[in-house]
């Protein structure tokens, strides 16, 4: 039986006897086995941020990242504070103009515009407070910076009402209470870490 031209490289090749490994070619190793004389590491992830890699946290780039829990906390505070201090400055502001209009003389007129000031500057917290919950789920560095500022006056808030203790008794206590616990909380999601990996995030 001839098996073609010897001389010829294109020439019929000997066939392997069925069931067995081929010859006349060189065995390929099965994948994932170093080829003998070689050496083989394991392929491992890219080191980073839990969920993504390296300089992404979070993600990988152009996901969307998740805000993290304390901001979460801190964005629904800013509502619920910033809609009573509407509703206070609001009460304020009308009991102030009461006070103006009625004939106490000089005295109630000093009241009435010391009471319309402070009402003034809580329906303008409570604005700021609203505006910056909105802006937690776009917003920059900046609005963690401003966050801070208005947790920064509500800790004073606090502390002014701990001081005024023994003129509004029991009252005055839980309110420097309420005021430094809201405040501190805004303050420490502000600085924590992954606050400020999420106002700092990169924007798509």
């Amino acid at each position: 039986m001839s098996f073609g031209d010897p001389n010829n490289p294109y020439g019929q090749q000997p066939q392997a006897p069925q069931g067995q490994p081929g010859y006349g070619y060189p065995q390929q190793p099965p994948q994932g086995v170093p080829p003998q004389g070689g050496y083989a590491y394991p392929q491992q992830a890219p080191q980073g941020y839990p969920g993504g890699p390296a300089g992404y946290p979070g993600g990988y780039p152009g996901m969307p990242m998740e805000m993290p829990g304390l901001v979460k906390t801190a964005r629904v505070l800013l509502f619920i504070v910033g809609g009573l201090q509407l509703i206070v400055g609001i009460v304020a502001l009308i009991g102030g103009a009461a006070l103006s209009t009625t004939d106490s003389g000089a005295a109630g007129d000093v009241v009435g515009g010391v009471v319309l000031a402070l009402g003034l500057f809580v329906l303008a917290l409570g604005v700021l407070a609203i505006i910056l919950g909105v802006k937690y789920a776009k917003g920059g560095n900046g609005v963690r910076i401003t966050s801070i500022v208005y947790a920064s006056l509500s800790i004073l808030g606090g502390l002014a009402n701990f001081a005024n203790t023994s003129a509004n008794g029991a009252n005055g206590a839980a309110s420097g209470i309420v005021g430094l616990a809201i405040g501190g909380l805004i303050l420490a999601a502000m600085v924590s870490s992954p606050g400020a990996a999420w106002f700092k995030r990169p924007r798509y």
